[in-house]
């Protein structure tokens, strides 16, 4: 079955931009003008961050959000209930983040079930682990046409890389750098010795880089070693303030892709 990622990564083959937000922020109901706002700007994938209460892998900004996307009331029920005529509108690929709680409180197979429904085309569940995923939930997934997106950093073994290489269908996400989620200034050599290494592996799969990925430069960087990049905390952050939410979508990603 065709799925939306793999569209994408097959007509465009770089400079991909992905752009993560937290549902729910900054207000319960900016869920469709966000998502809309950022297919009108240009953006080629969303990822769609469902707030936990406990956060592991993400920073302050995206801890923040979650928090007050809780607070607004948000819940995975609520987002699915968003999201039910979203594909009326939106057209590029749409991937839910989060964690691993929420989807076993709803249901695996009901969960997965929705996601299929509405026109989700994967997902990204930081702490699910491989072996779990293809035991209990692959056949689900596959059931669905749902991608399961794996992180990799730069402590990731070869043997592991090769591994999540072979159990990935969609993309990989290469985290730049072993720390939770938020802006850095630059992309570091340490980085790039780490980026030069997994492009010498020649994966099967195309890959994102993310965390860290905060403006023109950062992005531009990211995208010399990968098909793209994916910002977060950035763009959150960019969500604070005056202004509707229209302009501020708009002058964050105009920050970032310099349009010729």
């Amino acid at each position: 079955m065709n799925n939306r990622i793999n569209k994408l990564f097959q007509e465009k083959k770089e400079g991909i931009l992905s752009v993560y937000f937290t549902a729910g922020y900054p207000n319960l109901d900016d869920t469709i003008p966000m998502i809309q706002a950022l297919q009108s700007n240009g953006v080629d994938l969303i990822e769609i961050g469902m707030p936990f209460s406990d956060p592991i892998a993400d920073g302050p900004v995206i801890q923040h959000s979650s928090l007050i996307a809780l607070q607004n009331g948000m819940s995975v029920s609520k987002l699915f209930d968003q999201l039910k005529n979203i594909r009326q509108s939106v057209e590029i690929p749409l991937i839910l983040m989060g964690y691993i709680n929420p989807v076993l409180q709803y249901g695996v197979d009901a969960f997965c079930q929705k996601c299929s429904e509405i026109g989700i085309d994967g997902l990204i569940i930081p702490d699910l682990p491989l072996t779990v995923y293809e035991e209990e939930f692959k056949t689900i997934f596959e059931a669905h046409n749902l991608h399961n997106i794996f992180l990799i950093t730069p402590q990731t073994s070869e043997e592991r890389i090769r591994t999540i290489d072979q159990a990935s269908t969609g993309f990989i996400y290469m985290v730049s750098s072993n720390a939770t989620t938020g802006a850095k200034a630059t992309v570091s050599d340490f980085q790039k010795d780490y980026f030069e290494r997994v492009n010498s592996l020649s994966l099967n799969n195309k890959r994102l880089i993310g965390f860290g990925i905060s403006n023109a430069e950062t992005f531009r960087n990211a995208c010399q070693y990968a098909s793209g990049a994916i910002l977060g905390s950035a763009f959150v952050k960019a969500l604070d303030g005056p202004g509707t939410l229209d302009l501020k979508v708009s002058g964050f990603i105009n920050s970032i892709v310099i349009k010729s």
